[in-house]
């Protein structure tokens, strides 16, 4: 019977690799390296991508197989990571510390991924040492397969919106305040597309719609948009298309993605409108400022800014968040409606309490996940589970509940769980900083958010039924965040602070998810991961290691 079941699985592995082969490929070749320039009026070195910055768009659909060769041109070791798609199969391909040793200064590496399954908006940017503080980061397109409609209206145009905090300092010298044990202080501006106020500037034909597909690819502020005298129709985040509602202006949290519609107006009366993105919750508030011109428009816009909500009001935010809530009656990537998915009705098998923290370490701050600050040992983890080196990392270091008894502690968190496991998981947040979450591999439901403690009575008032599905969500201060997780994507994935200071000073773990009897030899596992790349880069002590 084994023997049969363990045909059974192959023959089906075989099969979906046959059909990946045959799936679409489209290839990158981009060049990372630093380019002098000053966005806010001060030079700085910004890492640009085939000196681009942004980088250039990464265009692909559902199914694609996509390349990326990058070419590391940088006087520092490069990783780059897919903020939101889902790497199928594929943890040696997300590009982060623990699962891909680093392409160094002078080489190159190439990402090989499918997008299976998965439309939406989403961006990359660079993983390693503060890096994104520079640059770096660019939009990721995947549209709809041909057989597959948009819900709405096919719009004139999409346009990209990429915002972000920016600082005038090297990212280096933000490293080296954070090695110093500092946090650092607010940026100095917000860029919209890599540009200052008042320097970007899109142009709207009368009567047209455009899809606005907007990401917060910021250090570490959440940004409010809106559009002078002009509405946001949300349709769309981090591959769930929403119930279409109308905002005056749109809160992005760190690492969110929202795709918009917006309709110009049939004639623009001779001027031009504002687009802003301003800081949420800092002070002073910080403005980065678009201008929109209509081909008809006259001459420049000298009215004042449109307000946006006042800048603490953390109600305003949350109630906003929760009126956002997935579409049940539309298809994304497949022709079955994401309603079809009754993740109400799954078995919760498991259920994890995670707990930011802070902590000091020789009297330099860091921060913590239920009193663990994460620290990488010398050999990133998916290499070392594969090659089985002992001494790297311990599963269970961090407990799935905070143990208040415990003194905080360094160490290297990994989570073990099992393949289609259906996770609880709470993130609560009992700082006066807002925090912002972020899950490779993986989308998640966002069933509950409240300010408060969270206990038990909590999940009577989840929402079990229409609640969005994204893969990065935020958690107020003094408040929770409550996720339901399907484990249906084996391998090594981070779960990590989208706050980079927060990231860099330990706020992350991973999550190992395996297939049931891997570790036993007399079991036949059910383990669908793709294998070891060819082009692997090995670092650490699996240079030791030579590949089977």
């Amino acid at each position: 019977m084994a023997t049969f079941v363990g045909f059974l699985i192959l023959l089906l592995i075989t099969l979906e690799v046959a059909a990946d082969l045959e799936s679409p490929q489209v290839f990158y070749d981009w060049t990372v390296s630093y380019s002098r320039r000053a966005p806010l009026g001060v030079e700085k070195q910004v890492i640009v991508i085939n000196d681009e910055f942004p980088g250039p768009l990464l265009n692909a659909s559902t199914n694609d197989i996509v390349h990326v060769n990058i070419h590391n041109n940088l006087m520092e070791p490069f990783l780059m990571t897919w903020n939101g798609i889902h790497v199928r199969r594929n943890s040696w391909q997300d590009g982060a510390q623990e699962t891909n040793c680093p392409i160094m200064p002078g080489q190159s590496w190439t990402y090989t991924f499918q997008l299976k399954d998965q439309i939406g908006s989403f961006f990359y940017f660079p993983s390693l040492l503060l890096q994104k503080g520079g640059g770096g980061y660019g939009a990721i397109t995947v549209n709809n397969r041909d057989v597959l409609l948009l819900p709405f209206n096919q719009p004139y145009q999409d346009l990209n919106m990429l915002l972000a905090d920016w600082y005038n300092a090297h990212h280096w010298d933000l490293r080296r305040l954070l090695d110093e044990g500092h946090s650092l202080r607010n940026p100095d501006g917000i860029l919209i597309n890599g540009l200052g106020p008042y320097d970007a500037n899109f142009v709207f034909e009368p009567g047209q719609t455009y899809r606005l597909r907007i990401s917060n690819v910021g250090l570490k502020t959440s940004i409010n948009l809106r559009i002078e005298d002009h509405q946001l129709l949300l349709v769309e985040t981090e591959g769930s298309y929403t119930i279409k509602q109308y905002y005056t202006s749109l809160d992005i949290h760190v690492g969110q993605s929202y795709s918009v519609l917006v309709t110009a107006k049939s004639h623009s009366q001779g001027g031009s409108f504002y687009m802003v993105a301003s800081s949420r919750f800092t002070f002073p508030e910080i403005t980065g400022v678009a201008v929109i011109r209509y081909t008809d428009s006259l001459g420049e816009h000298m009215g004042p800014l449109p307000q946006g909500p006042s800048l603490f009001d953390y109600s305003f935010s949350l109630d906003q968040a929760r009126s956002i809530r997935w579409d049940l009656s539309v298809g994304a990537a497949r022709e079955n409606p994401q309603g079809s998915f009754h993740y109400g009705n799954i078995k919760i098998s498991r259920m994890i309490y995670l707990e930011n923290g802070v902590m000091t370490n020789q009297n330099k701050l860091r921060y913590t996940i239920n009193g663990v600050s994460f620290v990488h040992p010398d050999t990133p983890l998916k290499l070392a589970d594969y090659f089985q080196i002992n001494h790297v990392f311990t599963p269970g270091i961090i407990p799935d509940m905070p143990d208040q008894t415990r003194m905080p502690t360094l160490g290297t968190s990994v989570i073990d769980a099992l393949y289609r496991d259906f996770v609880h998981v709470v993130l609560y947040n009992p700082l006066s900083q807002l925090q912002s979450w972020h899950l490779d591999g993986y989308s998640f439901f966002v069933v509950g958010m409240e300010q408060g403690n969270w206990n038990p009575s909590k999940m009577a008032t989840y929402n079990m039924v229409d609640a969005v599905s994204r893969s990065t969500v935020q958690v107020y201060p003094s408040s929770w965040t409550a996720i339901l997780i399907k484990l249906d994507n084996q391998g090594m994935w981070n779960l990590r602070s989208q706050n980079a200071e927060n990231w860099y000073l330990g706020q992350e773990l991973y999550i190992r998810v395996k297939g049931v009897g891997q570790d036993d030899p007399l079991t036949i596992p059910t383990n669908d991961e793709a294998p070891i790349p060819d082009n692997v880069i090995k670092c650490g002590r699996a240079l030791l290691h030579f590949l089977p």
